[in-house]
């Protein structure tokens, strides 16, 4: 996607122009931006339209991760965004931002449209490893595997290898129960 077609409020548009444009049906919005109402709403376009809150050293994860790769229509609120670096930085205080600080390996990140996002796997087994302290993170979890039914062994054989992590027998409880609903 060109950035030319991302509308960021406050650049070349004023946010009170875009929603005017919004009520005209020249855009929609999409994220923290606006995009033309006949451009086609892809993972790129997704990852683009929140860009300006990923601060560097950070990752979409989570629920945000669900809906850039694809899996549901509407973000969630508030976005999610977790370490990426091995070094401790500075959190993001933002009440559009919930900041988790446990650190990413390299290999369960991905760029799409310029953004580090958690790959479709890894979202998954944090989805199902953070369902025993936030319920609402199973609804995700089902969204994603609906999205690509083909997570749940990957995502399962990961979670079988850790070693006192808490929340596991939960996440594979969880993992089970949504195979099973799949077939």
């Amino acid at each position: 996607m060109h950035p030319a077609f991302l509308y960021l409020p406050g650049q070349r548009l004023t946010l009170p122009e875009l929603t005017a444009a919004r009520l005209d049906g020249d855009v929609v919005d999409i994220g923290e931006a606006f995009i033309p109402a006949d451009l086609v709403e892809g993972a790129d376009v997704r990852a683009a339209s929140i860009a300006t809150i990923v601060h560097p050293g950070t990752a979409v994860c989570g629920p945000s991760a669900v809906w850039v790769h694809g899996a549901c229509d509407a973000p969630p609120n508030p976005h999610h965004l977790r370490r990426a670096v091995a070094r401790r930085i500075r959190a993001v205080q933002s009440p559009r931002v919930r900041y988790h600080d446990t650190p990413l390996p390299a290999e369960d990140l991905l760029l799409i449209g310029g953004i580090p996002i958690t790959t479709a796997e890894r979202t998954l087994i944090d989805l199902a490893l953070g369902s025993h302290r936030e319920p609402a993170l199973d609804r995700w979890a089902h969204m994603l595997i609906e999205h690509d039914p083909g997570l749940i062994g990957t995502a399962r054989e990961r979670i079988r290898t850790l070693r006192r992590v808490p929340g596991s027998r939960r996440a594979l409880e969880l993992l089970e129960g949504l195979g099973i609903r799949r077939t």
